[in-house]
């Protein structure tokens, strides 16, 4: 039998998974600032509630994907948060991105009220979520992963509890500091050998056989030679993701190189009006265009 499951944020990724809790077996109950991604909700089986309170009185578990930490804060604590249904023994996981140490905060501030949070953030794009190849990276108690270990297996091909509250955050933010950066990178692997001669056929063969082969490459090298900006990780995301990383650096001592000159790259994109926009459009920017 299916557990009763909220999702508040009805995105790209908040959408999808909600329609393969459904899929599973599980209710779900959703709330979005956006009327029609709600509607999008109903028409696939789901229950549209007026707020994230509303979502919570219909679950016993509830799940949150959010941009920004305000977004997190107004849905869990806000005037009609989480918190105003009053469900001692609630669980809520957040799939948001964000900073260790706001994680262990919210975490703890939930706590105080009886509800058991996990940070349960997410590796991969919402196409992924279709086929089930994203992996997710939890924090939190034994007893709450216990509960929703289950469920989040069934979506993905990897749930790994990862310890404490906020390892599961930690752990979001080093897999981004990689991908962000290597995106980058991959856009002046591309300039350059366009540049210097190289056809985009030559590149793809020969970059996949040899050491530069894997996930990022195999995803990034059609957008890139193509300029196909179609959004599946967003340049404003990126800014924000590598951000993050850079405060955690700090906080933990390290002062980072690579990550903050990538960051620029990005930052141009942003300011050049291409916030919206696939990451990859960095590759613009080398080309002068921003």
């Amino acid at each position: 039998m299916g557990e009763k499951l909220g999702m508040i944020g009805l995105g790209k990724m908040g959408l999808a998974l909600a329609r393969e809790m459904m899929a599973d077996g599980h209710t779900v109950a959703g709330y979005d600032i956006d009327p029609a991604r709600m509607d999008m909700l109903a028409a696939a089986g789901g229950t549209s509630c007026a707020n994230a309170r509303e979502v919570a009185e219909a679950s016993d578990i509830t799940f949150s994907i959010l941009l920004k930490p305000e977004h997190i804060e107004e849905n869990l604590f806000g005037s009609d948060g989480i918190d105003k249904a009053g469900k001692s023994g609630l669980i809520h996981v957040e799939m948001s991105t964000m900073p260790p140490s706001y994680c262990q905060e919210i975490c703890a501030k939930l706590a105080g009220l009886g509800i058991d949070m996990l940070d349960a953030p997410i590796s991969g794009s919402h196409p992924q979520v279709e086929d089930r190849s994203i992996t997710f990276m939890v924090g939190g108690s034994d007893d709450a992963f216990t509960r929703v270990g289950p469920i989040l297996k069934s979506l993905s091909a990897d749930a790994t509890h990862t310890g404490a509250s906020g390892t599961g955050a930690v752990m979001k933010v080093v897999t981004n500091l990689f991908v962000n950066a290597s995106t980058a990178l991959l856009a002046e692997v591309i300039i350059t050998g366009e540049r210097a001669g190289l056809s985009h056929e030559a590149m793809a063969h020969c970059l996949p056989k040899g050491s530069v082969q894997g996930k990022m490459l195999d995803m990034s090298i059609g957008p890139l030679t193509q300029r196909d900006f179609t959004a599946r990780g967003a340049v404003e995301i990126f800014v924000k993701d590598m951000g993050i990383a850079i405060d955690l650096a700090k906080d933990n001592g390290i002062d980072l190189a690579v990550v903050p000159a990538a960051r620029a790259m990005f930052q141009r994109a942003a300011d050049a009006g291409w916030a919206k926009d696939d990451a990859t459009r960095v590759i613009e920017v080398y080309e002068g265009k921003a």
